[in-house]
């Protein structure tokens, strides 16, 4: 049905389903109508994210370092949030905006970018996990790095993925999938049985240089590789390869198959 507007437009709104909700309830009898607003007015205290919610003067947040040999100096990736329906039991703490600070003026232009975008995305609400899937695989064409502990990192992009992603785990967005019981005691196995064989193959290197009465005597002179602690905070083998599930450098050769000291993935199972 046609209807004339006799009146100047000063406004108007995109009408959703969900706001005609009232209206709906509205219409049903007065008995089903007070069982139902209750529960509609429960429902409408608490309030999502959206890009509607206006930021708040304060807003409580993170700051990451980030230290890349691809650039001269450290990024320094700032995450601030927003909190929902504080002191209730529905209190949300979710992304609301993400700055990105360096003295190296490189990269200014992209990371302006990336910033404004990932900023929008989050004060859209919903689920925005997926940015750090997304992030995570873009490759630089000129190779990656591996970062501080072993892990491989393909560019800085991922880096900034990384980062978003240990933010999003710690205000409870991304559930961490930590080890079981079992495999953290099988990754404590295969790496006392590493360190003891390469603790005495150190041995017989040692005692084959000092006289060489060991060679005299027909025994084998091992190969000496002791696990140090490589990079900065690494306690892997220097020798170590990258495993292709958690990409840390932390694979060795253990009863002849290839096995991670760091998640416990093997070829041989």
């Amino acid at each position: 049905m046609a209807i004339k507007i006799e009146k100047k437009i000063s406004g108007y709104a995109v009408v959703k389903p969900e706001d005609k909700a009232p209206a709906a309830v509205a219409a049903v009898p007065l008995d089903e109508a007070a069982a139902i607003a209750p529960i509609g007015m429960a429902m409408a205290e608490v309030i999502q994210l959206h890009e509607r919610v206006e930021r708040p003067e304060v807003l409580v947040g993170s700051t990451y370092k980030i230290k890349s040999p691809l650039v001269e100096h450290a990024m320094y990736v700032t995450i601030n949030d927003i909190v929902l329906n504080y002191g209730t039991e529905h209190e949300l703490r979710r992304p609301f905006e993400v700055f990105i600070n360096s003295k190296s003026m490189d990269h200014f232009q992209w990371i302006v970018a990336l910033t404004r975008i990932m900023s929008a995305v989050f004060r859209k609400g919903g689920d925005v996990t997926f940015l750090v899937e997304e992030m995570k695989a873009v490759f630089d064409p000129r190779g990656g790095y591996f970062k501080a502990g072993g892990v491989y990192m393909p560019s800085i992009v991922a880096e900034i993925g990384a980062v978003v992603e240990e933010h999003l785990k710690s205000i409870g967005m991304i559930v961490s999938e930590d080890l079981s019981e079992a495999q953290m005691r099988l990754i404590a196995e295969k790496r006392a049985a590493y360190e003891a064989r390469a603790k005495k193959n150190s041995e017989i290197g040692t005692a084959g240089e000092m006289g060489g009465e060991m060679l005299a005597a027909g025994k084998p002179a091992g190969s000496s590789e002791a696990v140090m602690v490589t990079g900065e905070g690494a306690s892997f083998p220097p020798s170590a390869s990258m495993c292709h599930k958690c990409s840390t450098k932390a694979v060795v050769i253990l009863d002849g198959c290839a096995t991670c000291l760091n998640c416990g993935y093997s070829k041989c199972g």
